[in-house]
């Protein structure tokens, strides 16, 4: 599909999501270069409207936006781009542009972080540790939880309740990282579950 850039004098909006929360970081425009240039790099690049040239995000804050998905709109004329930030995507060090400063969705960033501990192997992470005893001692340890769980479920204590939950979580994420599958493939099972 083509990008319209005639409607609004070269330039398109483009909504920047986050890949793993869905939440919206910034908007930015892209005129026709600036979109090539963040095809073949692979890192957001916008026009910069009030510098009147080419800004790639991140180019003096190293906190830049890597492109993992691009869409255009049904007008053609609009881009959302979800990427992996490298780090705070507002100027003011805030997680969005927006300000929403929210937990949900951050799952996905500690699975993230789990696998990228594995995976580099790094041996102070218990996380790794715990992968590199195996199958049976991850599983071991998900059901140990599960356990704690059941049993904080029986008394008042609601903060001890919340916290077994999230050990839960933790280690059933090293479970499925374990298994080689993750949590975006648990979510589409619920998902068709739900088409029933």
């Amino acid at each position: 599909m083509q990008i319209d850039f005639n409607k609004n004098d070269g330039l398109v909006p483009v909504i920047i999501q986050n890949t793993s929360t869905l939440q919206v970081l910034m908007l930015g425009y892209m005129n026709k270069e600036a979109y090539e240039k963040t095809k073949s790099e692979g890192l957001v690049t916008f026009y910069s409207r009030s510098k009147k040239r080419l800004w790639t995000k991140g180019e003096s804050s190293n906190n830049f936006l890597k492109v993992d998905a691009l869409q255009i709109d049904c007008d053609k004329d609009t881009i959302l781009i979800k990427a992996t930030p490298s780090g705070p995507t507002c100027h003011t060090g805030s997680t969005s542009c927006f300000k929403e400063e929210t937990s949900k969705g951050f799952i996905y960033e500690l699975e993230r972080t789990i696998n990228q501990r594995i995976d580099e192997d790094d041996a102070e992470s218990y996380t790794n540790q715990l992968y590199k005893r195996g199958i049976n001692k991850v599983a071991q340890k998900v059901g140990e939880e599960a356990v704690e769980v059941v049993i904080e479920a029986k008394d008042d204590d609601d903060t001890l309740f919340k916290n077994e939950v999230a050990d839960l979580i933790y280690h059933t994420l090293i479970l499925l990282k374990a298994k080689n599958t993750s949590l975006n493939k648990i979510e589409e099972v619920l998902s068709n579950r739900n088409k029933l």
